[in-house]
């Protein structure tokens, strides 16, 4: 499998991609909702993933109906959350070789994610990867989230390239989303979401690492030079 077009930037989600934080959260999810007489269903914790805030509590008022307590609920799963998470989050495998890579071949590159620019930097600074991306677009930075192309639209304006040469590397399905109705030649990596029929019409490739991900920008890049 090759890419259709050599990458001028490579945009990237954060949880479940660069950082493994995912997993995490689900955690502290459940755990909470167990805390307060309530079950969180796996299937609905994954209909969350890759979505903003908003979209979220949406989902969480919907499973468990107008009369829970979101803030309670949210106040005490990011405390359980932040009580895991303080050794640390731990980079996905690849990350630090394919930026390395991106430096050497100077191709530049954003993050996109639905998270908060607080959670960019409290995951990403630890790691030194922070001042690694020419651009960082999260919530608040977009008018609508994703599945909606709006994020991928305002990285590659933010790197000056135009989407249809940008790479976008997804672990979520409405990320996948996004990035393809962006334009964008799109690549799944899957953390917690397997990949469905829809995901491998929508992206070029299904990838089972960060490393096979380089991997293809490294040969379409070679097939220019050539």
């Amino acid at each position: 499998m090759s890419l259709p077009r050599p990458v001028r930037a490579v945009v990237f989600d954060m949880d479940g991609l660069l950082v493994d934080t995912e997993v995490l959260c689900r955690d502290a999810m459940m755990q909470q909702a167990e805390a307060m007489g309530r079950e969180l269903p796996l299937e609905v914790f994954l209909g969350m993933v890759g979505t903003n805030h908003v979209s979220s509590e949406r989902i969480l008022i919907d499973h468990f109906g107008a009369d829970f307590s979101q803030a309670q609920f949210k106040a005490e799963w990011v405390q359980r959350f932040y009580g895991m998470s303080e050794a640390g989050v731990a980079l996905k495998a690849g990350v630090v070789e394919l930026l390395d890579h991106l430096d050497e071949a100077r191709v530049p590159r954003a993050v996109c994610t639905s998270s908060p620019h607080r959670e960019v930097e409290r995951n990403l600074r630890p790691h030194e990867l922070y001042e690694r991306f020419h651009a960082v677009v999260a919530y608040g930075d977009y008018e609508r989230g994703k599945p909606h192309p709006d994020p991928f639209l305002k990285a590659a304006e933010r790197l000056g390239v135009e989407p249809e040469h940008c790479l976008a590397l997804e672990d979520s399905h409405n990320g996948v989303r996004a990035a393809h109705a962006a334009g964008m030649m799109t690549v799944m990596v899957p953390d917690l979401l397997h990949p469905t029929e829809e995901m491998r019409r929508l992206c070029v490739h299904i990838a089972e690492t960060l490393h096979e991900a380089q991997a293809l920008i490294a040969q379409a890049n070679r097939r220019q030079e050539a």
